[in-house]
This record gives structure tokens, sequence and C-alpha cells, in this order.
């Protein structure tokens, strides 16, 4: 039997326990890890709220996490480029289970982890830093120009901010004032967005406009922030389908997921990229590692640690 924590029916953390499950099974381009360190992330109180439920189908119970570290000790059929002992990190198969002392990955979203690559860092990459790298690809803002990061502040943001950043990208982001220095710490500007003259602070701090816009706030966030838009303005948003085509936003595309956790890695190991884990709870805390995501306020990454070594 393996120790996990996850969630029982579709609802509020009401319906959360620890459960001893049977130990999984690596199958057709999958591999079986006992887990060091899990990210935790907002997407997994979503999904136990049944928010994912129309394009993930979950036989209850079912485990938190999308994103794990730790090491290979099995294979499934048809995977290659692993072996049993790998130190590696990834995203979870089926789109749970990494909450747990034993989880299942998706081979072709998941890497050897680098010597020197903490397994605490390594299990943030994959879903915050994953989706931060394809944005700011996607919307491939050059050196000198300006990126506009709504929501900088959480996991994405903080990813995304220090990504650009280090390619010569000014960057400019949305945060409560109490993040203004965290934020700062990015090597972005800060602007707050609490209070009525949002739009005019954007505009001082934005005197040229910008060029890209990546809003991780969604609903009418582009509205506020739609006259600080350069003509050829490109715009990534969590905002609904309405919204997004009024502003011509396009879709994030995914791109080898493999690649990207690689490149990821090594901005980390070269100190280009922070993952900027802010809390570690032992497995045994896991229901106050989410409900810290949960409060809707983080700052940077929490992580759960399964293990007393990370590295």
């Amino acid at each position: 039997m393996d120790n996990a924590y996850g969630f029982t029916a579709y609802g509020g953390p009401d319906v959360e326990r620890f459960l001893d499950l049977p130990l999984p099974s690596p199958g057709p381009g999958e591999l079986l890890i006992e887990v060091h360190a899990a990210g935790v992330n907002p997407v997994d109180f979503k999904v136990r709220e049944g928010m994912h439920r129309s394009f993930l189908p979950l036989d209850l119970p079912a485990v938190f996490g999308r994103e794990a570290a730790g090491v290979v000790v099995a294979l499934g059929p048809e995977v290659e480029g692993f072996a049993v002992g790998d130190s590696v990190f990834g995203s979870s198969a089926r789109g749970c289970g990494g909450y747990a002392h034993h989880a299942v990955l998706t081979a072709g979203f998941t890497i050897v982890k680098p010597e020197g690559l903490s397994y605490t860092d390594a299990a943030a990459l994959p879903v915050a830093a994953g989706t931060a790298y394809d944005s700011v690809r996607g919307l491939d803002p050059a050196a000198g120009e300006t990126l506009l990061i709504l929501g900088i502040g959480g996991g994405v943001g903080v990813a995304a901010a220090q990504l650009a950043a280090s390619e010569g990208v000014s960057v400019v982001g949305t945060a409560s004032r109490a993040k203004r220095d965290f934020v700062v710490s990015l090597g972005a500007t800060a602007v707050a967005y609490d209070g009525d003259d949002t739009a005019d602070r954007l505009a001082a701090a934005l005197p040229n406009g910008a060029d890209a816009v990546l809003d991780l706030v969604g609903g009418d966030a582009l509205d506020t922030v739609s006259g600080v838009m350069s003509p050829d303005c490109r715009v990534l948003t969590v905002a609904g389908p309405d919204t997004a085509a009024r502003f011509g936003a396009r879709p994030l595309s995914r791109g080898n997921r493999a690649a990207a956790l690689g490149e990821l890695a090594r901005r980390v190991q070269d100190g280009r990229l922070d993952p900027r884990v802010r809390e570690v709870f032992p497995f045994a805390e896991a229901p106050a590692a989410l409900r810290a995501v949960e409060s809707g306020h983080p700052w940077g990454k929490v992580v759960l640690e399964m293990r007393t070594r990370t590295r």
C-alpha cells in the first residue's frame, strides 16, 4: 500500500483525506518514481472542486499533484532513456498523483534531474515554470521590448518575469502593494493593481505602451490595461474566449515539454532562474500546504517534501 493525500469527492477542503492506496503501476510511456518532493499549485484545488472534470475525468478517490521529483523505481512499456535509480522530475501522468510516496510520471514530460538541482527546486518547475516558458516563447518579446504581466506574483508570473528579464526584456507587472519588493526582486517594475487608479499607474510605468501582455488574472483585467497596449501588442490570456477574441489574444501553444524542462533546469543552475520556493511543507502537513496556495495570495512556489534529504 502507498500513502497519499487526495480527495474522496468533488467539493471543498472537507473532502480531502490521507489515503492508503495500492502502489500505482506505470503503463505504456510512463514511469514510477519514489517521490522526494511535489509541487503544490492552484490547479490542484480546482481539480478537487470539479472545475476540470469535463476534460479530466477521475476515478475517486483521486490523489492531488501535477508535478513531482524523485527516483525511478519502475519503467512502463515503451519507455526509453530512463533507468531504475535515475533521479528525475516531471509531470504526473493522468493529470494527478504527485502528493504521494510513489507517483506515476509521463515519460515524455519528464527528464533526468541534473546534479546540483535540488528535488524541491526540480518539483517546482514542470507546471508553473513550464507554462511560463511556453508563454514567453509564444509572445516572443525581443530585447528592448516591454512585457506587461498581469498577476506577476504567482508561480507562472514569477518565472515568466525572470525568463523575460534575463533576455533583456523590460518587464512590468501588476501585483498587490504588499508584493512590491518581491516583484522588484524579479527584475520587474511593480504596479499596484488595487484601487481605481490602476490604469493611471500603468500609464505612468509604460509611457510607450506594452509590446506584449501576459494576462494571468482573467476577468476584465485586459479592459483595465487596454490603454497601454501598443497597436501591435501580442496578448496571451487566461480570460474566456470572448475576451480573448476582443483583444486578439493568441492561445498558449505547448512545445516540447522535455526540452522546456531541460532549459529551465539549465537556467536554474546558471542563476538565470530562481524557482522561488517560498515554503516547503513536510508531507504530513499537506493540508496546510494546499491551504497556503488556496488562500489566493501566494508568493512564489509551495512544495511538499516527502523525505528529509532533498539533494
